[in-house]
Protein backbone atom coordinates (compact mmCIF):
# COMPACT_ATOMS: atom_id res chain seq x y z
CA UNK A 1 0.00 0.00 0.00
CA UNK A 2 1.27 3.50 -0.29
CA UNK A 3 -0.06 6.36 1.14
CA UNK A 4 -3.05 9.07 -0.36
CA UNK A 5 -1.35 11.21 -3.12
CA UNK A 6 -2.12 14.23 -1.24
CA UNK A 7 -0.56 13.05 1.88
CA UNK A 8 2.44 12.24 0.31
CA UNK A 9 2.82 16.04 -1.49
CA UNK A 10 2.17 17.52 1.66
CA UNK A 11 5.35 15.41 3.25
CA UNK A 12 7.49 16.07 0.66
CA UNK A 13 6.47 19.87 1.10
CA UNK A 14 8.19 19.88 4.25
CA UNK A 15 11.44 17.83 3.24
CA UNK A 16 10.10 14.53 4.42
CA UNK A 17 10.19 11.55 2.88
CA UNK A 18 6.60 9.22 1.90
CA UNK A 19 8.46 6.53 1.54
CA UNK A 20 10.40 6.29 4.63
CA UNK A 21 6.95 8.13 6.66
CA UNK A 22 4.91 5.21 5.98
CA UNK A 23 7.31 2.56 6.73
CA UNK A 24 7.20 4.38 10.13
CA UNK A 25 4.17 4.67 10.61
CA UNK A 26 2.82 1.37 9.67
CA UNK A 27 5.62 -0.07 11.85
CA UNK A 28 4.03 1.66 15.14
CA UNK A 29 0.05 1.27 14.00
CA UNK A 30 1.53 -2.64 13.90
CA UNK A 31 2.91 -2.77 17.37
CA UNK A 32 -0.77 -2.02 18.48
CA UNK A 33 -2.18 -4.61 16.78
CA UNK A 34 0.43 -7.48 16.94
CA UNK A 35 -1.31 -9.44 19.63
CA UNK A 36 -4.55 -9.08 17.90
CA UNK A 37 -7.18 -6.62 17.01
CA UNK A 38 -8.73 -3.45 19.33
CA UNK A 39 -10.79 -5.81 21.56
CA UNK A 40 -11.56 -2.19 23.68
CA UNK A 41 -12.87 -0.35 20.74
CA UNK A 42 -14.53 -3.14 19.09
CA UNK A 43 -16.25 -3.87 21.91
CA UNK A 44 -17.46 -0.12 23.06
CA UNK A 45 -17.88 1.27 19.46
CA UNK A 46 -20.76 0.25 17.13
CA UNK A 47 -19.68 -1.04 13.42
CA UNK A 48 -21.28 2.19 12.02
CA UNK A 49 -20.67 4.71 14.52
CA UNK A 50 -19.08 7.71 12.76
CA UNK A 51 -17.18 11.12 15.15
CA UNK A 52 -15.64 13.50 14.97
CA UNK A 53 -12.37 14.39 17.16
CA UNK A 54 -10.41 17.34 18.04
CA UNK A 55 -6.74 17.34 18.84
CA UNK A 56 -6.27 19.86 21.65
CA UNK A 57 -2.88 21.67 23.02
CA UNK A 58 -3.17 20.80 26.74
CA UNK A 59 -0.09 23.08 27.04
CA UNK A 60 2.05 25.62 25.47
CA UNK A 61 4.63 25.09 23.08
CA UNK A 62 5.45 24.92 19.13
CA UNK A 63 3.35 21.93 16.50
CA UNK A 64 5.29 19.75 14.85
CA UNK A 65 3.85 16.63 13.23
CA UNK A 66 0.81 16.96 11.59
CA UNK A 67 1.72 15.38 8.05
CA UNK A 68 2.86 12.57 10.06
CA UNK A 69 -0.89 12.45 11.78
CA UNK A 70 -2.43 12.63 8.41
CA UNK A 71 0.07 9.61 7.23
CA UNK A 72 -1.36 7.76 10.66
CA UNK A 73 -4.66 8.20 9.59
CA UNK A 74 -4.61 7.23 6.14
CA UNK A 75 -2.40 4.00 7.12
CA UNK A 76 -5.30 2.85 9.51
CA UNK A 77 -7.71 3.23 6.62
CA UNK A 78 -9.08 6.71 7.73
CA UNK A 79 -8.28 8.83 4.78
CA UNK A 80 -10.33 8.00 1.66
CA UNK A 81 -9.05 7.70 -1.58
CA UNK A 82 -10.58 11.13 -2.87
CA UNK A 83 -12.00 13.61 -1.51
CA UNK A 84 -13.73 16.48 -3.23
CA UNK A 85 -12.42 19.98 -2.87
CA UNK A 86 -9.13 21.17 -0.97
CA UNK A 87 -6.91 18.48 1.15
CA UNK A 88 -8.44 18.39 4.45
CA UNK A 89 -11.92 19.07 3.55
CA UNK A 90 -14.96 17.24 4.91
CA UNK A 91 -17.17 18.40 2.30
CA UNK A 92 -21.06 18.50 2.11
CA UNK A 93 -21.31 14.81 1.61
CA UNK A 94 -19.73 13.76 5.44
CA UNK A 95 -16.54 12.78 4.21
CA UNK A 96 -13.81 11.41 6.15
CA UNK A 97 -10.81 13.05 6.91
CA UNK A 98 -8.61 15.26 9.04
CA UNK A 99 -8.49 19.18 9.03
CA UNK A 100 -5.80 21.01 10.52
CA UNK A 101 -6.39 24.06 12.00
CA UNK A 102 -2.59 25.00 12.86
CA UNK A 103 0.47 24.44 10.96
CA UNK A 104 3.81 22.99 11.78
CA UNK A 105 6.19 25.80 13.63
CA UNK A 106 3.36 27.39 14.93
CA UNK A 107 3.15 28.72 18.60
CA UNK A 108 0.31 26.87 20.73
CA UNK A 109 -1.29 27.70 23.79
CA UNK A 110 -2.70 25.84 26.15
CA UNK A 111 -6.54 25.09 24.46
CA UNK A 112 -5.07 25.46 21.16
CA UNK A 113 -7.47 22.88 18.71
CA UNK A 114 -4.97 21.98 16.20
CA UNK A 115 -6.50 19.57 14.46
CA UNK A 116 -10.15 18.28 13.79
CA UNK A 117 -11.01 14.76 12.29
CA UNK A 118 -13.98 12.89 10.84
CA UNK A 119 -13.69 9.10 10.88
CA UNK A 120 -15.35 5.70 11.46
CA UNK A 121 -14.88 5.43 15.35
CA UNK A 122 -13.44 2.37 15.91
CA UNK A 123 -10.47 3.07 13.37
CA UNK A 124 -10.13 6.57 15.02
CA UNK A 125 -9.79 4.72 18.70
CA UNK A 126 -7.28 2.71 17.47
CA UNK A 127 -5.43 5.10 15.28
CA UNK A 128 -5.51 7.25 18.52
CA UNK A 129 -2.27 6.48 20.84
CA UNK A 130 -0.07 6.31 17.40
CA UNK A 131 -0.90 9.71 16.31
CA UNK A 132 -1.11 11.30 19.48
CA UNK A 133 2.81 9.97 20.14
CA UNK A 134 3.77 11.29 16.83
CA UNK A 135 2.58 14.71 17.60
CA UNK A 136 3.48 15.37 21.45
CA UNK A 137 7.23 13.83 20.60
CA UNK A 138 7.55 15.94 17.40
CA UNK A 139 6.39 18.72 19.34
CA UNK A 140 8.05 18.32 22.45
CA UNK A 141 11.21 18.24 20.28
CA UNK A 142 9.75 21.56 18.34
CA UNK A 143 9.18 22.91 21.65
CA UNK A 144 12.28 22.70 22.95
CA UNK A 145 14.49 23.93 19.77
CA UNK A 146 11.98 26.99 20.08
CA UNK A 147 13.53 27.83 23.18
CA UNK A 148 17.27 27.54 21.92
CA UNK A 149 16.51 29.51 19.11
CA UNK A 150 15.23 31.97 21.12
CA UNK A 151 17.77 32.58 23.38
CA UNK A 152 20.42 32.52 20.64
CA UNK A 153 18.35 35.26 18.38
CA UNK A 154 20.07 38.49 17.52
CA UNK A 155 24.21 36.41 17.92
CA UNK A 156 24.39 35.41 14.72
CA UNK A 157 24.73 31.48 16.06
CA UNK A 158 22.34 29.23 15.46
CA UNK A 159 21.23 25.71 17.32
CA UNK A 160 21.81 22.36 15.24
CA UNK A 161 20.94 18.58 16.05
CA UNK A 162 22.69 15.81 16.39
CA UNK A 163 22.84 12.04 15.19
CA UNK A 164 21.58 11.21 18.89
CA UNK A 165 18.27 10.26 17.84
CA UNK A 166 15.33 6.97 18.58
CA UNK A 167 16.61 4.11 15.76
CA UNK A 168 14.14 4.29 13.19
CA UNK A 169 12.78 7.85 13.64
CA UNK A 170 15.53 10.51 12.68
CA UNK A 171 14.13 12.10 9.64
CA UNK A 172 11.07 13.09 11.33
CA UNK A 173 12.73 13.88 14.51
CA UNK A 174 15.63 16.13 12.85
CA UNK A 175 12.04 17.44 10.73
CA UNK A 176 11.09 18.79 14.32
CA UNK A 177 14.10 20.77 14.84
CA UNK A 178 13.42 22.38 12.23
CA UNK A 179 10.40 23.05 13.03
CA UNK A 180 11.20 24.87 16.32
CA UNK A 181 13.58 27.09 14.51
CA UNK A 182 17.01 24.79 14.49
CA UNK A 183 18.73 23.58 11.34
CA UNK A 184 20.17 20.24 10.83
CA UNK A 185 23.78 18.83 11.18
CA UNK A 186 24.43 15.51 9.07
CA UNK A 187 21.21 13.10 8.42
CA UNK A 188 24.07 10.08 8.54
CA UNK A 189 27.16 8.90 7.62
CA UNK A 190 28.04 9.27 4.24
CA UNK A 191 26.53 13.05 3.46
CA UNK A 192 29.18 14.49 5.17
CA UNK A 193 32.56 13.50 7.22
CA UNK A 194 32.95 13.88 11.45
CA UNK A 195 36.60 13.67 12.03
CA UNK A 196 36.28 12.48 16.07
CA UNK A 197 38.74 11.34 18.58
CA UNK A 198 38.81 7.71 17.64
CA UNK A 199 39.16 8.84 14.12
CA UNK A 200 42.08 10.66 14.89
CA UNK A 201 43.52 7.75 16.59
CA UNK A 202 43.00 5.62 13.67
CA UNK A 203 44.57 7.78 11.55
CA UNK A 204 47.22 8.80 13.66
CA UNK A 205 46.92 12.42 14.00
CA UNK A 206 44.44 15.29 12.94
CA UNK A 207 46.43 16.52 9.88
CA UNK A 208 46.53 13.12 8.98
CA UNK A 209 42.81 12.70 9.17
CA UNK A 210 41.91 15.26 7.39
CA UNK A 211 44.00 14.53 4.61
CA UNK A 212 42.70 11.19 4.18
CA UNK A 213 39.24 11.94 4.31
CA UNK A 214 39.87 14.92 1.76
CA UNK A 215 41.36 11.85 -0.58
CA UNK A 216 38.36 9.69 0.28
CA UNK A 217 35.84 11.96 -0.49
CA UNK A 218 37.08 15.11 -1.81
CA UNK A 219 33.79 16.92 -2.02
CA UNK A 220 32.14 16.05 1.06
CA UNK A 221 31.51 19.17 4.05
CA UNK A 222 34.35 17.74 6.60
CA UNK A 223 34.10 18.75 10.53
CA UNK A 224 36.59 17.90 13.16
CA UNK A 225 36.08 17.75 16.75
CA UNK A 226 38.75 18.95 18.82
CA UNK A 227 39.15 18.97 22.46
CA UNK A 228 42.00 21.45 23.57
CA UNK A 229 43.17 24.67 21.72
CA UNK A 230 46.11 22.63 20.51
CA UNK A 231 44.10 20.75 18.24
CA UNK A 232 42.23 23.42 17.03
CA UNK A 233 45.05 25.33 15.91
CA UNK A 234 46.23 22.17 13.93
CA UNK A 235 42.53 21.34 12.65
CA UNK A 236 42.61 24.84 11.15
CA UNK A 237 46.10 24.79 9.77
CA UNK A 238 45.56 21.69 7.87
CA UNK A 239 42.74 22.94 5.92
CA UNK A 240 39.50 22.57 8.37
CA UNK A 241 37.07 24.82 7.97
CA UNK A 242 34.34 23.10 10.60
CA UNK A 243 36.23 22.55 13.61
CA UNK A 244 33.65 21.75 16.89
CA UNK A 245 34.63 22.37 19.93
CA UNK A 246 34.48 19.97 22.62
CA UNK A 247 33.57 20.38 26.13
CA UNK A 248 35.45 23.37 26.30
CA UNK A 249 34.85 26.37 28.54
CA UNK A 250 33.76 30.23 27.90
CA UNK A 251 37.30 31.38 27.76
CA UNK A 252 38.41 28.30 25.73
CA UNK A 253 35.71 29.14 23.20
CA UNK A 254 36.81 32.77 22.73
CA UNK A 255 40.44 31.71 22.34
CA UNK A 256 39.05 29.53 19.42
CA UNK A 257 37.38 32.29 17.83
CA UNK A 258 40.07 34.37 17.76
CA UNK A 259 42.05 31.25 16.16
CA UNK A 260 39.73 30.99 13.54
CA UNK A 261 39.32 34.89 12.79
CA UNK A 262 42.86 34.28 10.63
CA UNK A 263 40.95 31.85 8.58
CA UNK A 264 37.92 33.91 6.98
CA UNK A 265 35.73 30.51 5.81
CA UNK A 266 36.21 29.18 9.48
CA UNK A 267 33.14 27.88 11.28
CA UNK A 268 33.01 26.70 14.85
CA UNK A 269 30.26 24.97 16.38
CA UNK A 270 30.59 24.27 20.20
CA UNK A 271 29.01 20.91 21.51
CA UNK A 272 29.07 19.15 25.02
CA UNK A 273 26.74 19.68 27.88
CA UNK A 274 25.40 22.76 27.03
CA UNK A 275 22.64 24.59 28.81
CA UNK A 276 20.19 26.79 27.49
CA UNK A 277 20.49 29.16 30.98
CA UNK A 278 24.25 29.23 29.27
CA UNK A 279 23.07 29.71 25.71
CA UNK A 280 23.80 33.16 25.08
CA UNK A 281 26.76 33.25 26.76
CA UNK A 282 28.34 30.72 24.63
CA UNK A 283 27.17 32.33 21.55
CA UNK A 284 28.70 35.32 22.32
CA UNK A 285 31.90 33.70 22.73
CA UNK A 286 32.11 33.85 18.43
CA UNK A 287 31.01 30.49 17.73
CA UNK A 288 28.71 29.73 14.85
CA UNK A 289 26.51 27.15 16.26
CA UNK A 290 25.74 25.09 19.39
CA UNK A 291 25.35 21.86 18.75
CA UNK A 292 22.72 19.82 21.00
CA UNK A 293 22.19 16.47 21.40
CA UNK A 294 19.62 16.68 23.85
CA UNK A 295 17.14 18.17 21.27
CA UNK A 296 16.27 15.04 19.92
CA UNK A 297 17.04 12.04 23.07
CA UNK A 298 15.69 14.59 26.33
CA UNK A 299 12.98 16.34 25.08
CA UNK A 300 9.32 16.44 26.99
CA UNK A 301 6.33 15.63 24.82
CA UNK A 302 3.92 18.26 24.75
CA UNK A 303 0.95 17.29 25.73
CA UNK A 304 -1.71 16.89 23.42
CA UNK A 305 -5.01 15.08 23.66
CA UNK A 306 -7.34 13.78 21.38
CA UNK A 307 -11.29 14.25 22.54
CA UNK A 308 -14.48 12.91 20.70
CA UNK A 309 -16.84 16.02 19.86
CA UNK A 310 -20.69 15.70 20.66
Amino acid sequence: MTLNARISERLLAVGLDPEETERVVRGALDEDLRYGPDVTSAATAAPDARAVASVVAREPGVLAGLPVVLAVLDAAGIWPEAVPGSLGSFGALGTFGAEPMRADGDRIEAGTEVLRIRAPLRELLGAERTLLNFLTHLSGIATATRAWADALSGTGCVVRDTRKTTPGLRQLEKYAVRCGGGVNHRMGLGDAALIKDNHVVAAGGITAAIAAVRTAAPGLPLEVECDTLAQVREALDAGARLVLLDNMDLPDLRSAAAMARRYPSARLEASGGLRLEAARAVAQTGVDFVAVGALTHSSPALDLGLDLLD
